[in-house]
């Protein structure tokens, strides 16, 4: 057994921000790594991926982007290579190919097992982000064998489906994007919507996240929101990183020949059964992308830019078709295929601590777990900001959970300070 202060759970971009601001604070570490450094992105996601944010916003404690193209979008290619130089730069203490098998609290410590090695920490930090399953709905359960069920966390690239018709369902950042790539192969591509939230790649010229930074948006804090299990549960913003930066909102979807249909809510007896609120809800994302630029065009309007930027605009109103389907027959052959984009969720099947709620989401405070004293969490969205779901949100969040550790174990006299 190895008596250790903390522990890390998790080396990818949130894992390495912590450590690296362990080190400059001088508290004895251990980074633990089931795979290889920035495994979820070399291995869990499609292929044509880029980042939704800007590279002039990807950057991490220390480091940050540094080529020639500022406004383009990273392909997972290029993350997992800036992952990597970061984790060179870093250079922190790291065990890679450890699977962790059990995190459990021992008086006033914690005991974490992996691969038969045993750590004994004052301290333990979870960066193990918030991708690690698929989110299935219950209903997928009922999808006659006939269909193909795919998730968005199993999806590489179109070849991989069969050929024919696919039904997505999803339609926030990840469900709009893989449908549309699937019609691009040439399979006929019907999108199942729910909640989304609209969002355009650009506004009076300037990119969408220039302006939620400006606004003040992506800083904004989880104590400073009135419904907080609301605002960590907002469907990703329906954006893509394209080298032309272009839209793809659910109107671009249907220019390009989709078909739309409410949410899916059930199968019976190889039927699938969806909503007829299609109108209403893309309704209110348009009313709520109406509000947000509203917003923007008042803060240029108080901070002197109008006569800097494009001038405003507003863009047309979701088209919907006047009887929307409500049924599909997924025994009829025109459904080969049901791709998932109903979101992920955190694997915490080691974690042997009862902390979770009935969600079986971790309950904490701004990444500090309420339950257990010297657990922390970071890699969640809007964990402390609304910005803690891109990768250069967690700068400022690997800052305030550092702290609070070493506050913590300088509390507990269990650090050994440098």
């Amino acid at each position: 057994m190895t008596r250790i202060p903390t522990v890390v759970i998790g080396a990818g971009h949130a894992g390495l921000s912590v450590s690296k601001m362990l080190t400059e604070g001088g508290v004895d570490h251990v980074v633990l790594e089931r795979g290889e450094v920035a495994n979820t992105w070399r291995h869990e996601r499609w292929e044509s991926l880029r980042l939704l944010t800007p590279n002039w916003q990807t950057r991490l404690p220390g480091f940050e982007y540094a080529g020639d193209d500022p406004d383009g979008f990273m392909t997972m290619g290029d993350v997992v290579a800036f992952i990597d130089a970061y984790a060179s730069l870093v250079d922190p203490p790291l065990e890679t190919g450890v699977t962790v098998n059990s995190v459990r609290r021992n008086d006033e410590r914690y005991r974490v097992t992996a691969n038969g090695t045993v750590w004994d920490a004052a301290s333990v930090v979870l960066a193990t982000g918030g991708f690690n399953l698929a989110k299935l709905p219950v209903v997928s359960a009922d999808l006659p064998a006939v269909v193909d069920s795919v998730t968005a966390l199993d999806y590489k690239r179109p070849d991989q489906l069969r050929e024919g018709g696919v039904l997505v369902v999803g339609a926030s950042a990840t469900g709009i994007q893989i449908a549309n790539e699937i019609h691009a192969s040439g399979r006929p591509v019907t999108v199942a919507v729910g909640e989304h939230v609209r969002m355009p790649r650009t506004y009076r010229g300037k990119d969408i996240q220039w302006w939620l930074k400006r606004i003040g948006r992506l800083d904004e804090r989880y104590d400073e929101v009135d419904d907080l299990v609301r605002a960590r549960h907002v469907p990703s913003p329906q954006l893509v990183g394209t080298p032309d930066r272009s839209t793809l909102d659910l109107n671009a979807l249907t220019d390009k020949g989709m078909r739309l249909v409410g949410r899916l809510n059930a199968v019976n007896e190889g039927r699938a059964l969806f909503s007829g609120s299609l109108r209403n809800v893309c309704a209110l994302a348009d009313l709520k992308l109406t509000r947000l630029l509203e917003e923007i065009d008042i803060w240029a309007a108080d901070n002197g830019l109008d006569d800097q930027v494009d001038p405003p605009h507003r863009f047309p109103d979701t088209v919907i078709e006047d009887d929307p389907t409500l049924s599909l027959d997924l025994h009829s052959g025109e459904i080969h295929t049901v791709l998932w984009a109903t979101g992920y969720r955190p694997d915490y099947s080691w974690l042997d601590i009862p902390v979770l709620d009935r969600r079986g989401e971790i309950r904490h405070d701004g990444g500090v777990v309420t339950d257990s004293p010297g657990l922390y969490r970071i890699g969640l969205n809007f964990l402390r900001r609304r910005k803690s779901s891109f990768i250069h949100g967690a700068e400022d969040d690997a800052i305030d959970i550092t702290d609070h550790v070493a506050a913590y174990l300088t509390s507990q006299d269990r650090v050994r300070v440098h």
